[in-house]
Order: structure tokens, then sequence, then C-alpha cells
């Protein structure tokens, strides 16, 4: 029996990782068994070509290298992944809760195309990836909306308190904009939930964030263990 698979996405300075945590330890605390993914893993060889990418060894502009060169970077690496670390324990029907997948790319990558070719692409990306590469189609995809403005600011905040820079993406205002134009045409593409992580002009609490997605999962759980 296959397991399940739930992704947590969105742009950059969303959130992401601290919504994983705070799952994490609320699953922890209740018993139930789950196996946690981030992608990309930057600590593994399978990522060496996301990592000069992302460094500006192949161009400082994040369109320096197209949309279907890079994804592949970060296809290798889940691929890798799969086989190695998570394909027994997801054939024998684990929950995996993952920071960012092939999801990232229909945002990172697509954001480099004209509008009009963006379709054409994630029919590409999504056959790529689920169907010749034969990765786990993610059974919930939780898309954290955060308008670019805001994570901008966020982003800058986390530059300030770290003193570490931010990648080609990370550094680039127009990108980051156009990324959270394709995610959300990406929301509507293949079905993802969406969830506002601002309201009344206010940044919400990590935890009434958090709570949203925990109930978003979990009255999702009949249609998840029936599919």
């Amino acid at each position: 029996m296959a397991g399940k698979l739930i992704v947590l996405e969105g742009t950059d300075g969303s959130g992401k990782s601290t919504q994983l945590q705070l799952l994490c330890k609320r699953l922890e605390e209740e018993g139930k068994a789950f196996q946690k993914l981030v992608f990309p893993r930057y600590n593994e060889p399978s990522s060496l070509f996301v990592r000069m990418y992302l460094n500006g060894d192949f161009g400082t502009h994040p369109s320096d290298v197209n949309a279907y060169a890079a994804s592949t970077f970060y296809a290798v690496d889940r691929y890798a992944s799969f086989q190695m670390d998570w394909k027994n324990a997801y054939e024998s029907g684990l929950l995996f809760l993952s920071d960012r997948y092939t999801t990232s790319n229909a945002i990172h990558q697509a954001a480099k195309l004209p509008k009009k070719e963006r379709k054409v692409y994630l029919r590409w990306l999504f056959d790529f990836e689920y169907e010749k590469l034969a990765l786990p189609r993610p059974d919930l995809v939780i898309f954290l909306d955060m308008p670019t403005e805001y994570s901008i600011q966020l982003l800058h905040d986390r530059e300030r308190q770290t003193g570490v820079q931010g990648d080609i993406h990370e550094m680039d205002i127009d990108y980051l904009s156009s990324c959270r134009e394709a995610a959300l045409e990406a929301v509507q593409y293949d079905g993802w939930n969406t969830i506002s992580c601002v309201q009344n002009n206010r940044i919400r609490e990590p935890e009434e964030i958090g709570e949203e997605i925990y109930h978003l999962i979990f009255a999702n759980e009949l249609e998840i263990n029936n599919s």
C-alpha cells in the first residue's frame, strides 16, 4: 500500500520551514507516525547542480538557466532521495510531510516563462517527475500565499538576523513577484489548497497558520486515506 505525501509549498519567505516544524512537533506529540522531507537536500551530492545554480555559477540571474534545465537539477535530487532514502517506507504506507517538492519547480521555474508557455511547461514537469521518473504524486499540496512585499520584508529580516545573503532567487525582487504570479496559476492548474498568510494588512501568527494547516490536512484525512 502506497504511503501518503503532503507538501507545504510557497514562495521564498512564506514560512514553509517554520510551518513544517510546527506540524512535525504537533504530530510527534500526538504519536502519529510520519517522516519529514526537505528539498533541496543541500548537504547531499545529488544537489550539486542545484547548489551551483543557486550560487550563481551558471549566471547571476535566475533566467540565465532556462526553466527546463534548472528543473532537471532539482528533479535529480528528488529522484536520488526517493530511491535511496524513503521509497521503501513510502511503499509500506507511511505518511510523509515535505517542505518543497516538484511543486517548487512549478513556481520558481514556470516564473521564468511567458504566461502563454506556462501550461505547456507544467504538463511537461508533472509528466517528467511523476511519470517518467516515477516519483510519488502528492496527495495534498498546501500553498502558503505570502504577498511579495511581505516576503521581501521577511527575507530582509532573516538576512539581518543571520548575516547570510540570499541566493540568486531571493535577491531578485522582480523574479519573486513573477514566482507568486506563477504559483497562483499552478494552484489553479493542479488543484492545490491555498492558505493566506496575510489578513487585514498583517502577517498572521505562525501558530494561527499552523492550526489552519493541521485542520486542512486532517479534514481531508478520509479522502486521502481512500485515494
